[in-house]
């Protein structure tokens, strides 16, 4: 058995349809492994589609809507990638509203591949060295990020990583942040602390 880290933690992991299915199932099963209770928050109620790249995959079950929840509620947040998965989130005010939240709270977040266009609707990547799918690399450094082309980064509690390949890498930093819990220096980096 795995050892239990995260026993007594709640996360937090948003999706919508068109979620990349292995970044959303894999980092979920690590985290729940390492002892954390994970709840899948959407859009709206019900499932959601997840992908293989462009191939539909599993359907899988929403457990509470974002107009449901507030970041106080939860410990971390993960947000796997997937193309559609993040346009849609970052489209949906009450989703960034959550997202940023937890930045303001100083909580740890991990995001992979598209994950971070999220972030930085959320506008809370500037002054971060982070990594995602290297197609928004223009759009975080437009939002004030150092985006760099590693495996998986860490800055003040944020962990993020580019693609299903760095997954072993991304989950591995993403418990030990998880474990550390609040970091002041999250907030700090945000934009209503500015």
């Amino acid at each position: 058995m795995a050892e239990r880290k995260l026993a007594g933690k709640k996360v937090a992991i948003v999706a919508a349809d068109m979620v990349e299915r292995v970044e959303l199932i894999q980092p979920r099963q690590a985290l729940e492994d390492a002892g954390a209770e994970t709840h899948l928050i959407s859009l709206e109620p019900g499932t959601i589609r997840s992908f293989d790249h462009f191939d539909p995959a599993d359907e899988l079950k929403v457990d509470r809507a974002v107009e449901e929840v507030d970041a106080s509620e939860y410990d971390a947040l993960l947000i796997p990638g997937g193309v559609g998965n993040p346009d849609q989130l970052r489209g949906d005010e009450n989703m960034v509203s959550f997202v940023r939240d937890f930045f303001e709270q100083a909580k740890p977040v991990a995001a992979i591949c598209h994950g971070p266009w999220v972030l930085v609707e959320a506008d809370v990547v500037r002054d971060r060295r982070l990594t995602s799918w290297p197609t928004l690399q223009t759009d975080i450094r437009n939002a004030g990020g150092n985006w760099v082309d590693e495996q998986v980064v860490v800055d003040e509690g944020l962990v993020t990583s580019r693609k299903p390949d760095d997954i072993p890498a991304f989950n591995d930093k993403m418990i030990e942040e998880f474990c550390e819990g609040k970091h002041a220096e999250q907030r700090g980096k945000t934009a209503t602390s500015r």
